[in-house]
C-alpha cells in the first residue's frame, strides 16, 4: 500500500470515529446540488456537522456514502470543491484546508470547514524584501525573527526558508522563499513551526498585524533571482544584511544598487555581532556609513538614536542600521519594534494587478498562480484576464480560491504575497511576467517601449543594439537598447528605445526597471509605451 493511501485511510477511519461532524461525498455538482431546494437542504446539512464538531467539520470528497474509495476525475473534484465553498459560504463557514490523494479511479479529497467567514486581510500588511552576500545571514535571521528561537550556529532557523533540500544541505538559498510572522497587542506572534504550512496558516488567522518576508539570494550567479526578488514584489522596505565578520562586499553594493534604483526605504541589520568584539562591530559600522553617505544616505544608529527616531526618519535618505545575533537574539527586539510599527508604504490605488512570480499545479485544484498583488483586489469568483500569452492575447479565467501563507483568505488586497487557483486554463501555459487584470479591462501588449535611463556601471559605451536583460516587475527578458543619443556612458543618464527581443508584455509608464548584462547595470523608467505592431 502507497504511503499516501496508507494516510488518507487512517483520515477516513478517524473520519468513522468522528461521526457527527464528518461527510461522505462522491461528487457535488453545479447543476443538481445547487439547484432549487437542494442547495439550502444541503446547506443546513453541513451547518449541522459544523456545530455537531464544536465549529468545525470534516467533509471527504471522491468516496462512496460508506466512505469506501471510488475517486473522481480533477475537473469533478474542483467543481465540488466550488460546489463546496458556495455552500458553506450560505452556512456562514469556510474551507480551511484542501488535502488531495492520487488514487486508481481518480482524486480523492479532504475538506475542512470550520465556523466563521472566510479570513479577510488586513490593511497593514507590511512586507520586506532582504538582501546582501552570500552566508552573510539573511535567511537565518528571518528564521529566527518568525520563530522567535534562536540559531544554533549551523543555520538551523536558516531551513525553515530554504525549501529546496538542495538548498538546505548546501546552506546556500537558490531561489526566492518566504516566511510571515506578525503582531498583536501582547507582541510578536511567531510561527511554532514554519515546516507545517497549518502553523504558517495559524499566525495569518491569529496575528493583527502581518509581515512578510521575500528572502533573495546572496550568491553572485543568482543575482537575477535577487534582482526579481527585490523589482517583482510589492515591497514595503528592504533589509540589507551585513555580516559583522565580513563588512561590506561588492555584492552587498550591487544589492543596495538594487534597493536604490526601486526607490525602497532600507534597514541594514549587522548580524553575526556574536562572532567579533566591540572593536570590529564598530569599524564594519563604520564602513556601512561611509557606503550609506557615498550614495546620498544618512545612516541612522538605531543603537544610539532609538527605534521611535528611526520609525519617523526612514525614507528617501535615512537608512536606520541595527546590530543583531542570530544566536544570541541581541538586536531581534530592535527589529520586531521597529515591524510592527513601521506604516505600510507600497499604494495599493487604481484596479487589481497582479504580475506571475511562479505557478504550480495543485491536485483536484488545477493550476495556481502565485504573486504579490500589485494594487486593488481580487476576490474568490471573480473573472480575470491572464497574459500576454505567446501570441499577444489574453486568457479568460476565474478564480478558484486564494491563499495567503497556506490561509484561505476570501479576498487578497495590494501588497499581499498569494496564490490564485485558476479556472481556465492549464498550469503549463502559465508563464513568469504573465499578469492578472479585471475581466473587463482592455490590456495593449508592449513590444518596444521608451525609457530614461542611468547607466550606473559599464566597461565602455552603451550603443544602438546593446542587449542586456531587463528586469520590469517579475519579467526577466533580453532586451534591445537605442539610445536616443547613439550612446551611452557610464554615469549617463538618457533617454533609449527598449525592445524586447523574443515578445511582448504588459508594461505601463512610469515603471521602474533595472538591466544587467554580467557586470554591466543600470537603472531605468518607462516614459512612453508603443503597442505591438
Amino acid at each position: 500500500m502507497s504511503r499516501d493511501r496508507a494516510l488518507l485511510e487512517r483520515a477516513l477511519e478517524r473520519g468513522e470515529q468522528d461521526g457527527g461532524n464528518v461527510e461522505f461525498k462522491e461528487r457535488l455538482l453545479e447543476s443538481i446540488h445547487l439547484e432549487g431546494g437542494r442547495r439550502e437542504s444541503l446547506a443546513a446539512q453541513l451547518r449541522h456537522r459544523v456545530l455537531s464538531g464544536d465549529g468545525e467539520a470534516t467533509y471527504v470528497v471522491g468516496v462512496t456514502d460508506d466512505g469506501g474509495l471510488a475517486g473522481i476525475d480533477v475537473d469533478t473534484f474542483s467543481e465540488s470543491m466550488d460546489v463546496l465553498s458556495l455552500l458553506a459560504e450560505e452556512a456562514e463557514c469556510h474551507i480551511e484546508d484542501v488535502q488531495t490523494w492520487g488514487i486508481e479511479g481518480g482524486v480523492v479529497g479532504i475538506a475542512l470547514i470550520r465556523e466563521g467567514a472566510v479570513l479577510e486581510t488586513d490593511d497593514q500588511h507590511v512586507v520586506v524584501g532582504t538582501a546582501g552576500h552570500v552566508d552573510h545571514g539573511k535567511s537565518t535571521l528571518v528564521g529566527s525573527l518568525v520563530t522567535g528561537r534562536p540559531d544554533d550556529g549551523d543555520g538551523a532557523t536558516r531551513a525553515f526558508l530554504d525549501v529546496q533540500p538542495h538548498e538546505v544541505e548546501r546552506g546556500l538559498s537558490a531561489d526566492l522563499s518566504y516566511a510571515v510572522y506578525g503582531f498583536d497587542d501582547d507582541g510578536p506572534v511567531h510561527v511554532v513551526n514554519p515546516n507545517r504550512k497549518q502553523d504558517r496558516a495559524a499566525v495569518v488567522e491569529e496575528a493583527d498585524r502581518l509581515v512578510s518576508f521575500v528572502d533573495t539570494v546572496g550568491h553572485e550567479p543568482w543575482l537575477r533571482t535577487t534582482i526579481r526578488g527585490l523589482v517583482g514584489q510589492k515591497l514595503d522596505y528592504g533589509l540589507l544584511v551585513v555580516a559583522a565578520d565580513d563588512g561590506p562586499t561588492r555584492t552587498t553594493r550591487e544589492h543596495l544598487g538594487v534597493l536604490l534604483a526601486t526607490e525602497l526605504p532600507t534597514v541594514v541589520a549587522l548580524t553575526k555581532t556574536d562572532l567579533v568584539d566591540d572593536d570590529r562591530i564598530e569599524e564594519v559600522v563604520l564602513e556601512v556609513e561611509r557606503l550609506l553617505r557615498d550614495v546620498g544616505k544618512s545612516p541612522l544608529r538605531v543603537g544610539r538614536h532609538g527605534v521611535d527616531a528611526a520609525v519617523e526618519e526612514i525614507g528617501d535618505t535615512v537608512v536606520p542600521i541595527v546590530e543583531t545575533s542570530a544566536i544570541t537574539m541581541d538586536g531581534l527586539d530592535v527589529l520586531d519594534e521597529l515591524f510592527d510599527r513601521l506604516p505600510k508604504t507600497a499604494s495599493d490605488d487604481g484596479e487589481f494587478r497582479m504580475y506571475i512570480d511562479r505557478s504550480y499545479a495543485v491536485t483536484g485544484v488545477g493550476a495556481v498562480a502565485s504573486g504579490t498583488v500589485m494594487r486593488g483586489e481580487v476576490e474568490a469568483g471573480d473573472e480575470l484576464l491572464l497574459g500576454p500569452m505567446a501570441d499577444g492575447s489574453f486568457r479568460e479565467v476565474e478564480v478558484r480560491s486564494i491563499e495567503m501563507h497556506y490561509h484561505r483568505v476570501d479576498q487578497a488586497q495590494s501588497g499581499r504575497i498569494v496564490g490564485i487557483a485558476l479556472k481556465g486554463v492549464e498550469e503549463a501555459e502559465i508563464e513568469r511576467g504573465m499578469v492578472l487584470l479585471p475581466g473587463d479591462a482592455d490590456p495593449t501588449p508592449v513590444r518596444e517601449f521608451e525609457a530614461e535611463v542611468m547607466v550606473l556601471n559599464h566597461p565602455t559605451r552603451i550603443g544602438d543594439g546593446y542587449e542586456p536583460v531587463v528586469h520590469l516587475e517579475t519579467i526577466g527578458e533580453a532586451a534591445a537598447f537605442y539610445p536616443e543619443d547613439g550612446r551611452l556612458l557610464p554615469g549617463d543618464k538618457g533617454t533609449t528605445r527598449v525592445r524586447f527581443k523574443f515578445r511582448s508584455y504588459l508594461v505601463e509608464e512610469g515603471q521602474k526597471f533595472v538591466f544587467r548584462e554580467g557586470r554591466s547595470k543600470g537603472v531605468g523608467t518607462v516614459t512612453d509605451i508603443s503597442p505591438t505592431t
